[in-house]
């Protein structure tokens, strides 16, 4: 049974705030702790290498168990299950703020990416519950504002934090708003009736195991892929082995059918092709400032606050703009807004300075605050009922294995061409064929069953 939208007689805003902040407190996690890495390895002992797994042991979880978390969040009462991932996020952020070794903050952050897993497994749930058709587009494009303001601040409010009150503190200051949070979303999010928390069963341990695991190997393949090619082959290899097993299992059946539909499916390559975008914004641009411009970390993030700037406030406008003109139509004017701001990035020289980057950047910001509100309504168009969240969970496999493979690809384009202008633009053309791909898969007409 499934929330029915013919009762729905108008959107229920608060919810989608209740949302929105919730999201802001798992995205900022992916941002804020990076500001505590020196801190963590001069208290803790540890090797700066050693401090990476303070991000990665976040990012595994969030994208290994997006789609179990999905199967299970379309069968549990989302207002519980909203509840269940704020009390373990805070509960985990307590671990990590008050470990008095590494290991436990490694476990801290795995706990707390399992407990936003959950979030983004209730994020199309919820929009579906509390939100008419017609507006889904406005409801999403608002949720990804407060998104893109949280992943924004995170960086300089936690720098601020950990340089008054030491990294610690970093983890344990949210606690206030993920109460906040919790109180908002009990409050306001509709319980439905006869749900509650099910115990998840052998098969669906099983597939989070398998399909997890596909992931998360798959992640760490792309992770090694520069340093130690023979290892990132064996994890690839790894990856599809288990994704295999996985695909063998009678759990895979739904998930399967809604990839394969085209309306879903097309949707999912154009992200994947379209999300590539992030090795610019991670790799690109910051390794060009430093070797090319000779310019700092501060060059880069004034820059890149233009990109940010121009994608947070325009987002809401395109999620309503996607109510009104289609999902699919403002989808392929965003991608096709990023491949021109990608393209212009080619004409970066040596001599460039801050105005050169940011008015490129605020082109490519108007493409994903276009590209992003659409993409999210139309997948969760897409997905048949009752199965809002699978679509959610898949959703955020891709878009995490996008960023990571554009990355590590950026990198590779980088090496490979010697690095400077030159691999600044060869990783540039990779990515532009990409986004060409993703705006061709969105041109091509689908019929709908």
């Amino acid at each position: 049974m499934t929330t029915d939208a013919v009762t729905l007689q108008r959107t229920k805003w608060a919810p989608v705030a209740a949302l929105g902040l919730a999201m802001l407190v798992v995205t900022s996690e992916m941002t804020i702790a990076a500001v505590t890495l020196p801190g963590i390895g001069a208290d803790l002992l540890v090797s700066p290498a050693a401090t990476a797994w303070v991000l990665l042991a976040y990012a595994l979880p969030m994208a290994a168990l997006a789609i179990p978390a999905g199967r299970w969040a379309d069968g549990a009462d989302v207002r519980a299950a909203f509840a269940l991932s704020m009390v373990g996020i805070a509960v985990a952020s307590v671990l990590v703020g008050l470990a008095p070794a590494f290991w436990l903050v490694v476990v801290g952050r795995l706990l707390q990416g399992a407990a936003g897993a959950l979030i983004v497994a209730v994020y199309m749930p919820i929009i579906t519950a509390s939100v008419l058709p017609a507006q889904r587009g406005r409801a999403i494009g608002f949720v990804i504002t407060i998104m893109t303001v949280g992943a924004m601040a995170g960086v300089p409010l936690g720098g601020l934090i950990a340089d008054m009150w030491g990294w610690r503190a970093v983890f344990l200051v949210k606690l206030p708003v993920v109460v906040a949070v919790l109180w908002v979303g009990l409050s306001t999010i509709t319980r439905i009736p006869g749900r509650g928390l099910p115990r998840p069963g052998a098969a669906l341990l099983r597939e989070a195991l398998l399909l997890g695991g596909a992931v998360a190997v798959l992640l760490l393949a792309f992770e090694e892929v520069g340093g130690r090619p023979l290892l990132a082959g064996a994890l690839a290899v790894a990856a599809i082995g288990l994704a295999v097993w996985w695909s063998r299992l009678a759990a895979s059946g739904p998930v399967l059918r809604l990839v394969r539909n085209p309306a879903f499916g097309f949707m999912m390559i154009s992200l994947l092709a379209v999300s590539s975008t992030a090795g610019l914004v991670s790799f690109l641009l910051p390794y060009f400032v430093a070797d090319v411009l000779h310019g700092g970390p501060d060059l880069t993030g004034v820059a890149l606050l233009f990109f940010v700037g121009a994608m947070a406030p325009l987002s809401a406008a395109a999620g309503a703009l996607a109510d009104r003109l289609g999902n699919r139509v403002v989808a392929a004017a965003g991608s096709a807004v990023s491949l021109a701001g990608v393209l212009l990035m080619l004409t970066l020289d040596g001599d460039a300075g801050l105005v050169d980057m940011a008015w490129r950047l605020v082109v490519l910001g108007i493409g994903a605050a276009l590209f992003n509100p659409a993409v999210n309504a139309a997948m969760l168009t897409a997905a048949p009922a009752g199965s809002e969240g699978v679509a959610g969970g898949v959703g955020m496999t891709v878009r995490t294995v996008a960023v990571t493979v554009g990355s590590a690809a950026s990198a590779l384009a980088w090496t490979m061409a010697g690095g400077g202008i030159a691999g600044f633009r060869s990783g540039i053309l990779m990515i532009t064929v990409a986004v060409a791909v993703g705006l061709a898969v969105l041109l091509v007409p689908v019929r709908r069953p």
